[in-house]
């Protein structure tokens, strides 16, 4: 995979410049960054932390 894949924003981001998340599939990892500050360094995480980071967020984790 490239890793100039686009970002893809949360559903839960809003336009007024709130908790904006951005994240994206690159060849090796999960990216993650803040929006309003996209030139900024971001989170990589392996695709098993990913996994791991999703259900740890489901309702009755």
């Amino acid at each position: 995979m490239s890793e100039h894949r686009q970002w893809h924003r949360s559903s839960y981001s809003d336009d007024e410049g709130g908790a904006c998340v951005e994240v994206r599939i690159a060849s090796a990892a999960v990216q993650i960054r803040d929006s309003k500050t996209p030139t900024t360094p971001h989170v990589r995480l392996t695709a098993p932390a990913w996994s791991a980071f999703l259900a740890a967020l489901r309702p009755g984790a």
